[in-house]
């Protein structure tokens, strides 16, 4: 199973990588930036390639890039659209350095224009910034459907991806607690959802996981991480998807609220009862 947790790069790639493998994971997600936005740090080359040699050494899995949480490629305000678009186009040009192919963001908030206007001005930044040279995929993040988020349903999901030029450089990252939130019932029916997506959306699209569980009741539209096993998907459920034949062998990063110990604790736990 390759799986990890969310992990700070503040004191560099490699530190990071040390710290997966103290809490038994083989993987990590790591923010682009401050995930409040800003100046990204300059890149060390001899750290980077200081975490290269520890993956390969390790048999590590795919590493995700976050991007940050003010990035609003939908809003109605042309100075935040452009911020966004800055912050797409140097994440993009800067994994093309780092051993990471996976960059995910949240698609955005319309904030009142309408899902359609938001689509359109999200896949304008994208189809103006993805090159074929970038060496990652894209992945939009299934949302919970908070206020005016987008990407709350399959068919949004599918239907940004339809307005993408470069298609073969897109895919879609799974919160549990997301989708679990935003309707689709991975406790009782978790076939129906994932045959839903993959009828609407493609299941070779899907190519990351984020694991939580979720404070929130079920079609909440509430994103509440909690931690596994506490919240209202349950131990059960969770075990149960990451079992599933189409979720195994992807990359699952635990977004749980969590420091370094209770991470080792859950990565444990789900090991040892996910065979």
């Amino acid at each position: 199973m390759i799986i990890g947790s969310h992990l700070s790069i503040a004191k560099g790639f490699y530190k990071a990588g040390q710290e997966a493998l103290d809490i038994g994971a083989n993987t990590f997600q790591f923010f682009t930036r401050n995930p409040r936005g800003g100046k990204a740090k300059d890149l060390d080359f001899s750290d980077i390639n200081k975490l290269e040699d520890l993956m390969n050494e390790n048999d590590f899995g795919k590493l995700l890039a976050h991007g940050p949480y003010t990035l609003n490629m939908a809003s109605a305000t042309e100075k935040t659209r452009e911020f966004a678009k800055m912050c797409f186009r140097e994440d993009l040009d800067r994994l093309n350095h780092i051993p990471c192919d996976l960059y995910n963001f949240h698609p955005g908030s319309h904030v009142g224009q309408g899902t359609d206007k938001g689509i359109e001005l999200i896949t304008d930044i994208i189809n103006s910034s993805l090159r074929e040279d970038h060496n990652t995929f894209v992945l939009l993040e299934a949302m919970s459907g908070k206020g005016t988020e987008i990407g709350r349903s399959f068919e949004e999901l599918r239907t940004i991806i339809d307005e993408i030029n470069l298609k073969d450089k897109v895919g879609v990252c799974i919160d549990t607690c997301h989708i679990y939130s935003a309707g689709y019932d991975i406790v009782n029916n978790l076939e129906g959802v994932l045959e839903e997506f993959d009828k609407t959306v493609g299941i070779s699209r899907l190519m990351a996981i984020h694991l939580n569980d979720s404070k929130m009741p079920f079609n909440s539209n509430k994103d509440r991480h909690e931690k596994i096993g506490k919240g209202t998907i349950g131990l059960d459920a969770i075990v149960n998807f990451i079992s599933n034949k189409h979720i195994r062998d992807l990359p699952i990063f635990l977004e749980t609220p969590n420091e370094l110990a209770g991470y080792k604790a859950e990565i444990d736990m789900l090991r040892q009862l996910v065979k």
